[in-house]
């Protein structure tokens, strides 16, 4: 851990310049910027009062958070094939998410598995040819770059009325794949 680069982060996130945090942890300027700059290490009790002056503690300042995955490549998806479709998780355990999205590629003529009616809302982008989003007794005809939003208050499926492949990007909240 770079403690030096971490003091001065969390000075300028405080908006505190080297002489108001000297003047609160009662340190000079000098041996601040050395601290931030990794020239001189303080001891614990001093680096205690650093971070009281930052609004911190040696826990939370030591607390190594694990990066989150930002950038998703194929690599990195799930797929599962089944006879009428086939799903890509885009982005791995989306189930902790509070939204998951999915690459659906739906075969002509076959329709996605039903959605049960849920507290949630889901979105779609039409991808790549046309479906038809069945909700209820209600059907919807959708083509290739137009969307849905929908409720999850009634059951749904995507239906493929076409005669190629359909592709579509559907995102659903809370994770319902």
């Amino acid at each position: 851990m770079d403690i030096g680069r971490k003091i001065k982060e969390l000075r300028l996130q405080n908006d505190l310049t080297l002489e108001n945090l000297a003047s609160r942890s009662e340190l000079t300027k000098g041996f601040l910027s050395q601290v931030e700059r990794n020239l001189t290490s303080p001891s614990i009790s001093t680096l205690e009062d650093i971070l009281e002056a930052l609004g911190t503690n040696l826990s939370d300042f030591f607390r190594e958070e694990k990066e989150e995955q930002v950038v998703f490549s194929t690599q990195d998806f799930f797929v599962d094939e089944q006879d009428d479709y086939t799903i890509e998780w885009v982005i791995p355990n989306a189930q902790k998410n509070e939204m998951e999205p999915i690459l659906l590629t739906l075969h002509p003529h076959k329709q996605s598995q039903e959605l049960q009616s849920h507290q949630g809302e889901e979105f779609g982008y039409v991808l790549k040819g046309a479906v038809t989003l069945v909700q209820g007794n209600k059907k919807y005809k959708i083509k290739a770059k137009e969307t849905f939003y929908i409720n999850g208050k009634t059951s749904h499926y995507l239906y493929n009325h076409g005669s190629s492949d359909a592709v579509v990007l559907w995102i659903t909240t809370p994770p319902m794949f």
